[in-house]
């Protein structure tokens, strides 16, 4: 008789574990709670010891090699005699300016937002900035 009764716990247990593998199991959505961020102590930033910025008023547009001319488009007006800085990627330097000119004409005075004819002491490229010293 001990054989009989292993025989049908085995047919139950198999019985069970075909019933749990059919029945549909119920997914738990855990809802996670946002962590909270620490608070921000006040830092004081450190004072740079940068140069203050210098006033960009114009970017080179064209560069004319033969007559060491460049082509700058203004965003505050300039004169001759004015100290200026071109500054671009592989260009630095520092000139006064001898000689001011629109569409060949000489001038004295250049506005805001007018394209002018310079002559540069070094070679420039497009989109060097222009400022005043």
């Amino acid at each position: 008789m001990p054989l009989k009764k292993k025989v049908a716990k085995k047919k139950v247990v198999k019985k069970i574990k075909k019933a749990v593998k059919k029945a549909p199991t119920k997914k738990r959505i855990i809802k996670k709670k946002p962590l909270k961020k620490p608070a921000r102590k006040a830092t004081k930033k450190p004072v740079s010891s940068k140069k203050p910025k210098e006033n960009i008023i114009g970017k080179v547009t064209h560069y004319f090699p033969h007559v060491r001319a460049a082509v700058i488009k203004l965003k505050a007006p300039l004169t001759v005699g004015d100290t200026i800085r071109i500054k671009g990627h592989t260009t630095d330097f520092t000139q006064k300016i001898t000689s001011l000119q629109i569409d060949r004409e000489p001038i004295n005075e250049a506005k805001k937002g007018q394209e002018i004819g310079l002559l540069v002491d070094s070679r420039v490229r497009q989109h060097d900035a222009v400022t005043k010293v």
